[in-house]
Parts: structure tokens; sequence; C-alpha cells
């Protein structure tokens, strides 16, 4: 008898799992055209007839249909930021993401609406991923990407520019293409490579060279209202912006919690061991207080999920991924682990909405640069935003920039 009734609990206890399982998936057939198809390869094939329209696939995603979704960008409170604009045909996600958020930490301390150049900062990162290029010898990445923090070590070297004196845009297009840029480089510096011609000088004034036949080479001086500027006295004395003030918040748990530690993605090219790595707990509530604070968050991890509608425009977490009360530091190690998760986008995250429908869960408004956040009419709302639920937040998102004031409690724990 005792063992039919352990029987008879094990399967209810089973059959109860399975029960909350309630989230369904479908596979479709990615739709020809959209934004990247239709409005960006029209511009950039001019300028690179290589490029072509994407090729339908199959792919399984989340059925959003008939859900009651937060996706309205009225719905929820926010901070200023520029509106969205297009990244194009290139891998600068990183930047566009950053500017932004810097754009909105120049509105918050000072009041003031600037629109910054992201091809500005794009240039010179080519330029110093060249450099290390050679310093190690062609033990270096080199790729499009790279990672918010970035910014920081750019602007702290190089200044900051508007975009009214540099746009990187030339031949009246209005779409960036980096593609046939990025290979004439990458075989230029694989021919160093081979010849071991590692003559720095040589090498940085050839990448320059195609740097400028592609995107125009930034000014020295510029004027803004009335008075010239180099990009480092624009930014130390009209901007008064120092990159110095913002930090990267982590949380992966294959380093050590409470250390300063290194981010090993490729994107972090350089090495940078200045990740502030907390446990997921305490990640998610610098998120929140930052955010219901005032300030704004560069953050950054993987939008491939099944979840992550471009129909939508929002992030969910399906339960038959993983259901919400599972979610936890080792859910989140062993997806980027087995590379589920991936360091693949960076977006600004400038809003939030409390406890949607007393759901005891946030949701958060992102800015973001790509073509699928843009496939909606351009005339929406909606145009160029996400809503990303906070368990999507949670298990996906790995790190974020903020100002150090926002996560001065935070700080204190580290030595």
């Amino acid at each position: 008898m005792k063992r039919i009734l352990l029987i008879v609990s094990v399967l209810f206890i089973g059959t109860s799992l399975f029960a909350q399982t309630k989230d369904k998936g479908k596979l479709i057939e990615v739709p020809k055209g959209g934004f990247y198809d239709d409005v960006v390869l029209k511009d950039v094939k001019k300028v690179d007839d290589s490029l072509t329209k994407t090729p339908p696939k199959m792919k399984f995603i989340m059925d959003q249909t008939g859900m009651d979704l937060p996706d309205s960008i009225a719905l929820y409170t926010r901070q200023w930021a520029n509106p969205s604009i297009s990244q194009g045909n290139t891998g600068t996600c990183w930047d566009f993401s950053t500017t932004s958020f810097y754009e909105t930490e120049i509105y918050r301390q000072y009041g003031k609406k600037v629109k910054l150049s992201e091809i500005y900062n794009v240039y010179w990162e080519y330029v110093e991923k060249a450099k290390r290029f050679v310093r190690e010898r062609g033990n270096s990445e080199f790729g499009e990407g790279s990672e918010g923090n970035a910014l920081a070590r750019l602007a702290g070297q190089y200044g900051l520019m508007p975009e009214s004196a540099y746009n990187g845009l030339i031949g009246g297009h209005t779409y960036h293409t980096h593609a046939a840029m990025f290979d004439e480089m990458n075989a230029y510096l694989q021919t160093v490579k081979k010849d071991n011609a590692w003559n720095e000088a040589q090498v940085v004034a050839t990448i320059r060279d195609i740097l400028k036949h592609y995107l125009g080479e930034p000014p020295l001086k510029f004027t803004v209202e009335g008075k010239d500027y180099t990009p480092v006295t624009y930014m130390k004395n009209y901007l008064k912006l120092n990159p110095d003030n913002f930090v990267e918040i982590l949380s992966y748990k294959q380093k050590p919690y409470w250390e300063k530690v290194e981010y090993e993605v490729a994107d972090n090219w350089w090495h940078s061991k200045d990740y502030y790595n907390v446990p997921l707990d305490d990640f998610m509530k610098a998120i929140k207080q930052a955010i219901r604070d005032g300030y704004t968050l560069s953050i950054g991890g993987d939008v491939s999920e099944p979840g992550f509608s471009r129909y939508t425009q929002c992030a969910i977490v399906p339960d038959f991924d993983i259901p919400s009360a599972w979610i936890n530091d080792d859910a989140r190690q062993f997806r980027f682990s087995n590379q589920t998760t991936t360091d693949d986008h960076g977006m600004h995250l400038i809003g939030y909405l409390e406890n949607y429908k007393g759901s005891g869960k946030d949701w958060f408004l992102i800015k973001d640069s790509s073509s699928g956040s843009r496939n909606n009419n351009p005339n929406s709302s909606k145009f160029g935003y996400y809503f990303f639920s906070e368990d999507y937040i949670k298990l996906k998102m790995m790190g974020f920039t903020v100002h150090k004031d926002a996560v001065a409690n935070l700080l204190k724990n580290f030595k």
C-alpha cells in the first residue's frame, strides 16, 4: 500500500510540474524583407555590391500570439535619450548603445541635449586594434565587435566629437556599411602577419588610409556654438564628461564574485580586467535601483533566444526553456559555458515598468540600434525599441555600464 501511494505521489508531482509549462513554441520561416533587407541594403548596396538579401530560413520561436504584453513605450517610466538610430550593416552595437548612454549621462548631469559621433569612436577603435595586433604579433582579436567600456578608454585618449562634425557617411549615404572596409583591413593585417612586417607606424598609416577611404577622416578641430574645440577640449570643457566615472558590472560564476575580473569574450579584445563581478541577485538589484534613481545603463548579452520576438518586440524566457523560479546563478553560467548565451549585442536600457499586472516582475524599455528593432512601422511609437522582461535580463544579459554613483553601495564590497 505504501509503495502504491508513493508511486501515485510521484506521478502527481511529475504531472504538476509538467502542467506548469504553458508557453508554446512554433517553427516559422523567417520572412523576407524587413528593415535590413528593404531599407538598409537598398542604401548600402550602392557601395558594397557583395551584399544581398538574406535568404529565408526556418527558426523556432516562442508563440506570443494573444499574450497581454507591455509593448507600448507610453507604459514605461523613462529617462531622456535621443531617438533611436540605425547602426546599418555594421557590428558596432557596442558603440551605438554606449554612445547613446553617454548622451543621456550628459543630459542627466548638465541638462545638455547633444548628439555624439559614433563613427569617431569606431575609427579610433580600429586604429587601437591594429596597434595591438602588431604588438602581439597577430595574436590579438581583430573584428567589428568590442565592449561598452571601450568608449571610456577611447574618450580618455581621443576625446569625443559631435555627429555634426563627423558622421562617417560619404557619398550621400544614409546608412553605414563596414563589411568591405573590414574585409580590406583584415586582409591587409593577415598579410602583415604572414610577412612578419611588424612596422607599427606603417601598419597604422595603412589602416588609417583604408578608414579614410570608407569613412572620411575626422577633423582635428570643429566649431560648436561659435567656439572652436578639439575632441579633447570638447569632452572636457563643453560636455564636462569624465569617462572614468563609468564602471562595468558583470555577473558570471566562472570568476570569483566580489572581485574585479576579466570578461572572457572575444569582444574584450584588449583583455580588460575592470569588470566588477557580483552575484545575480545583486546584479538585478543594482539594475532596478539604478533605473529608479534616474540613471540609465548600457547593457549587453544575448538576443538570439526563441522568446526574443521581432514581431512583438518583447523578450521573454518561455517556461519550456526554464521556469522563472529556477533562474539563478547556475542556470545563467550553464548557458554561458555551453555558449547558448553569448555576448552578441549591446543596447541602452532607458526605462522601467514596475510590477506589471501584479506579477511582481518588472519590465524594461530598451533602446536599440539593430535592424531587428526597426521592423515595426517606422511611424510607430515602438520603432527602434524592445521591451525586456525581468527574467530575460536575469538569464541572458551578462553585464552593464553605469555611472559609479548609481552603484556606490555595491562598489563598497570590493577591496
